[in-house]
């Protein structure tokens, strides 16, 4: 699964690191042929909170006035940020305190090349790990963020796919059901010509029809509902089941 535009903050009160970092980033992203990404310098904590923008992978200082480092990445959890953080400091014993934000690194100053290097790995594996799980809309400069977990079938209808969602709700935008059966894993099962069903969801099959938690029913295929059952005796043995 592919990672799409990577927006990176640089969140330092020293003009000279973020110089540096945005430098590395820009090497690194090259090096790996990666074109799609942006990065943004932010000079505190306060400008960060107070930036309102979604950043995907945020390197952050730790000594800064206040709200410090490990602070201001305490106000973005709570606020409900997921992005990627990344400390960078000169102090190693505030290793521990970053455990309790979720931090995905620790970079200390003066940045080793190839713990930078090490570093960007795991955050660029974590992002396709990320991918993986979500479905990215894009309608024209906006975009939604719809997870995979809370997708019980995918319709479609028209030139329109429309996604049903455990909470009841649905969601539709313009794509072909076998483009986003390329996106989806292996959880998702094309029980029909205009039909992926998640197996996490799944009841039973019944009279050629896909029976769902909240009473609804899909149809299956004729021919496919022997592979339905195989695709589902596999995914609860892959589940523990």
């Amino acid at each position: 699964m592919a990672v799409n535009m990577i927006k990176f903050a640089v969140c330092d009160d020293e003009p000279r690191m973020v110089q540096e970092l945005a430098g590395r980033l820009a090497d690194y992203m090259k090096e790996n042929s990666m074109a799609a990404y942006s990065v943004s310098g932010i000079p505190n904590g306060r400008a960060l909170l107070e930036d309102g923008g979604s950043y995907d992978v945020i390197f952050l200082d730790i000594q800064m006035e206040q709200p410090d480092g490990l602070e201001t990445a305490r106000l973005l959890r709570q606020r409900g940020e997921r992005g990627l953080l990344v400390f960078v400091t000169v102090l190693k014993e505030c290793v521990f305190d970053a455990f309790d934000v979720e931090a995905c690194g620790y970079l200390l100053k003066p940045l080793d090349s190839a713990r930078f290097h090490q570093t960007m790995e795991r955050v660029l594996r974590a992002l396709k790990q990320r991918a993986a799980e979500n479905i990215v809309i894009q309608r024209g400069t906006s975009c939604e963020i719809v997870p995979l977990e809370h997708v019980v079938y995918c319709e479609v209808l028209g030139r329109k796919i429309y996604l049903h969602k455990y909470d009841g709700t649905v969601v539709n935008y313009y794509e072909k059901l076998e483009d986003l059966g390329r996106r989806v894993d292996r959880r998702f099962f094309r029980c029909h010509r205009s039909y992926l069903v998640n197996l996490d969801y799944v009841c039973g099959c019944q009279a050629g029809q896909v029976l769902l938690p909240r009473g609804e029913r899909i149809p299956v295929s004729r021919l496919r509902e022997r592979e339905l059952t195989q695709a589902l005796l596999r995914h609860m043995k892959e589940r523990n089941f």
